[in-house]
């Protein structure tokens, strides 16, 4: 076996400086990414939170017309067919936010009433409200919302 002599002066690659310059670049643009990355899945969390509080606010028109003045728990609702079964449970966590639905039956002075929050779960987030009494949905972005806080537009 003979050995050779290598001669690496005129050997081609990449220096030290060239690889570290080009790992910090990407190291920017993932970090770039992920700030975007974040804002892109809140915006749709929220566009979702809505469009989910839509969907409520209909099946409980639904529900009190088929049910003699009376609103439903998100279970009733999910066994009267107008609700997807995720909703399952006390307080149901879907897409990032937490649903929380007080339902008031009717009495012999007072009127049947709900309402609903949605709050993200864990970090900031917009906060949203409906009940059957508000017209749109109510949003505040550092509290739980309620009725008098600002609606949102549909």
């Amino acid at each position: 076996m003979s050995h050779q002599k290598r001669n690496y002066a005129n050997a081609d690659g990449f220096t030290l400086i060239e690889l570290m310059i080009v790992i910090a670049i990407i190291g920017i643009l993932i970090g770039v990414g992920v700030v975007g990355w974040k804002a892109a899945t809140k915006a749709g969390n929220e566009a979702a939170a809505v469009r989910t509080l839509q969907t409520i606010r209909d099946s409980q028109a639904t529900f009190y017309l088929g049910h003699r003045g009376a609103y439903g728990t998100f279970d009733e609702l999910i066994k009267d067919g107008s609700l997807d079964p995720k909703f399952a449970g006390e307080s149901p966590l879907v897409a990032g936010y937490i649903y929380t639905m007080k339902v008031k039956q009717r009495s012999t002075t007072e009127p049947a009433f709900y309402f609903v929050n949605a709050d993200p779960q864990g970090g900031p987030g917009n906060h949203f409200y409906i009940d059957p009494n508000v017209s749109t949905i109510r949003v505040n972005d550092t509290q739980p919302a309620a009725a008098n806080d600002p609606s949102i537009a549909n």
